[in-house]
């Protein structure tokens, strides 16, 4: 990416309720007010309490995220679109025929398969959101102010 911010970015993954609603949350934080940030999945899923729970130890309260679908999508005009599952890299490269966008696929790990405690689960989730945290400010990094 080059210096200078999208001005719309869709974070999508399989069911809307772990990866992309972590990255919208994520890009909102960092980006909010200049970039419009959306996230969708390829099928609807319920938004995953674990997703809550390791958000809101950094901040981030995606607690309101109500997971949609692509069709459901109110804004179809996004110059940059993440997909973050291989189910949703298909339907990201769909977009482009009618969409001038550019599509990156960033394959991320599925935290909810984990199995054991609760704590070995929350884990699992927090190297995601850590994971998509270092991704989001390597690829769209903060504009810093001229020091003076």
């Amino acid at each position: 990416m080059s210096d200078s911010l999208p001005g719309a970015v869709l974070f999508a993954c399989t069911m809307n309720a772990i990866r992309s609603p972590m990255a919208e949350g994520i890009m909102k934080r960092h980006h909010g007010t200049r970039v419009f940030v959306d996230s969708v999945g390829v099928r609807k899923g319920e938004l995953d309490p674990f997703v809550i729970a390791v958000m809101d130890e950094v901040g981030i309260d995606v607690s309101g995220h109500r997971p949609k679908t692509f069709e459901e999508l109110e804004d179809g005009s996004f110059d940059v679109v993440v997909s973050l599952s291989p189910e949703a890299q298909h339907s990201a490269v769909e977009m482009t025929r009618t969409m001038a966008c550019d599509v990156l696929f960033w394959n991320t790990f599925d935290p909810a398969i984990v199995e054991g405690t609760r704590e070995m689960r929350l884990d699992a989730y927090r190297q995601v959101r850590d994971e998509l945290t270092r991704r989001i400010l390597d690829t769209f990094p903060p504009v810093r102010l001229p020091a003076g």
